[in-house]
Order: C-alpha cells, then sequence, then structure tokens
C-alpha cells in the first residue's frame, strides 16, 4: 500500500463498530486510528496531525456533537463525519447547519458507500487546504509588491530629486558658461556647433550669429574643421595664434574633452588681442 499522506480517527465506544471500521478501511490508503470515547479522541487529537474524524453520535460523556464542537473550535481544518440513528437527524442536521459537522452517515451503513465518501472528504480537505494556502500565498505575494511598490515609489522620488538637482545644476552651468567674460565655443565630435556663449557670439558680430547645431566647417572660420579634427585625434590640447576673426584677431585654444566625454568633443576659447598686441606682433 502506498505511503498514506491522511490520517482519519474513528471514535465509537462500542469495540464491534471500531473492529468493523478496521477490516472495512484496512486497505485504505491512510492511517487509521481509533478510540472509544471523546475525551480519549481530545487528547489522540492532541497527539496526531488527524485530517478526518468520524464518531458515534450517542457515546456516554460526551456525544458525538459536542465532541465536534469542540474539535472545530481547536482544530478548524479537520474534515468532521458523524454515525447516527435514525432518531438523532433532526438534531444532526443542526449541527450541519452550524457547521460543526460536514457530514452524517446513518447506521448501518453501506461500506462502499461509506468508503467513497472518506475518499471525497480527504480530497475536500486536500481542496480547502490548497486554497488557503493559494490565498496565503496570494496575501505574501501582494504585501511583497505592496513593499516593492513602496520602495519603488521612494526610488521614483529619489531619483526625481536627483534629477531636479542635476537639472538645476546644469541650468546654472550653462548659465555661467553664457555669462562667463571668456569667449567659449563646445563642438562635437560629429563637428557640430553644442555650446556658444555671448562672448564668445561677440566675436563674430551680430552678423554672423552661430546657432546651436549648426556645423563648424560652415560657422567658423578656415581651417578650424581641421585643427579640431587634429585635437580629437591626437587628443591634445593644440593652439593657433594670431586668428583674424569678423571682430579683431584672437589667440585661440582647443582642448579635447576627458574622463567620461573622452573623444566626445573639444572646448575652444578664445583670447581676443588688443590693439598694442596686435601692434608688437606686427613689429
Amino acid at each position: 500500500m502506498p505511503e498514506s499522506n491522511h490520517t482519519v480517527l474513528c471514535v465509537d465506544d462500542e469495540k464491534n463498530i471500531l473492529n468493523a471500521m478496521k477490516r472495512l478501511l484496512r486497505k485504505e490508503d491512510f492511517r487509521l486510528l481509533t478510540c472509544s470515547s471523546g475525551e480519549e479522541a481530545l487528547n489522540v487529537m492532541a497527539e496526531n496531525d488527524v485530517h478526518l474524524i468520524i464518531c458515534d453520535q450517542r457515546m456516554p460523556v460526551m456525544n458525538g456533537t459536542a465532541l465536534l464542537r469542540k474539535i472545530k473550535e481547536k482544530y478548524p481544518d479537520v474534515i468532521r463525519i458523524i454515525l447516527t440513528g435514525y432518531t438523532d437527524v433532526d438534531s444532526i442536521t443542526e449541527s450541519i447547519n452550524e457547521g460543526h459537522v460536514y457530514k452524517f452517515f446513518l447506521k448501518p451503513w453501506n461500506d462502499q458507500n461509506l468508503k467513497l465518501e472518506i475518499r471525497q472528504a480527504l480530497e475536500q480537505y486536500d481542496l480547502i487546504k490548497a486554497n488557503k494556502e493559494l490565498h496565503e500565498q496570494i496575501i505574501n505575494q501582494n504585501e511583497q509588491l505592496r513593499s516593492m511598490n513602496e520602495n519603488l515609489e521612494e526610488l521614483v522620488k529619489e531619483r526625481t530629486r536627483s534629477l531636479e538637482i542635476q537639472n538645476q545644476a546644469l541650468q546654472i552651468s550653462h548659465s555661467i558658461l553664457e555669462d562667463l567674460p571668456m569667449p567659449i565655443i563646445g563642438v562635437s565630435a560629429d563637428k557640430l556647433v553644442v555650446l556658444i556663449n555671448q562672448a564668445a557670439q561677440a566675436i563674430f558680430g551680430e552678423a554672423e550669429l552661430i546657432a546651436i547645431g549648426e556645423s563648424a566647417a560652415d560657422t567658423l572660420p578656415s581651417g578650424f574643421e581641421a585643427f579640431i579634427e587634429e585635437t580629437l585625434r591626437s587628443n591634445c590640447p593644440m593652439s593657433m595664434k594670431n586668428q583674424q576673426m569678423p571682430t579683431g584677431v584672437c589667440d585661440v585654444d582647443m582642448v579635447p574633452l576627458t574622463g567620461r566625454f573622452k573623444g566626445k568633443g573639444v572646448v575652444i576659447t578664445f583670447v581676443p588681442l588688443t590693439v598694442k598686441e596686435r601692434n608688437s606682433i606686427i613689429v
């Protein structure tokens, strides 16, 4: 016989009833325990993991419904079946309605029907247990999801705060660069103008306004594109002296970006020469 997964307890004060149960159920796939009183049944329940109890209604000291009422209070998951005679049907029906008893069998019982009912009762126990475990699992999963959502909300808030700070810092950085007295132009690796501050724009004059996104080859003086390419290729700063700009002569420095933006572009700075400096160069 396969290993038993269930335990059935039969309770009756008549020994011949218990013996008949043992003979009837000896080949069934569950462990069978027997006892002869309600008090003894409670002791057996305390020491064993019982899944189904079948008890006689008419027992001295503690009758069947009283026993099953106590078992329901202490072991609510246990399936409760009662054996009774025709004269007790009304009281047993009341117990069923109150939830104390799962089902009742009349004496004398039909052997095949009784075995079938016991199997179905154990299947009912397994179904209730599986549903309960599934319900608990769903509750646990919902709690985990709630916790994850709370953590996610907090992460989103932190990320939002971080982005707000970064955005504010970026805006301030752009404002600083825009108001910086040193003329600065930023050129990307694909030779597009990505930054030009007011001081740099002044060097080109109002007639040659440079817009972000324009090609450096189309907006900067001839020869700048080759120096930009060489600065990116060598990853070393380069200088161009005495470059004629629309509003005057400047020394020009090109510095490649470093760190995580290495190879992504260059920063071009302009140093306008004074009249005296220009004259000294001519001399």
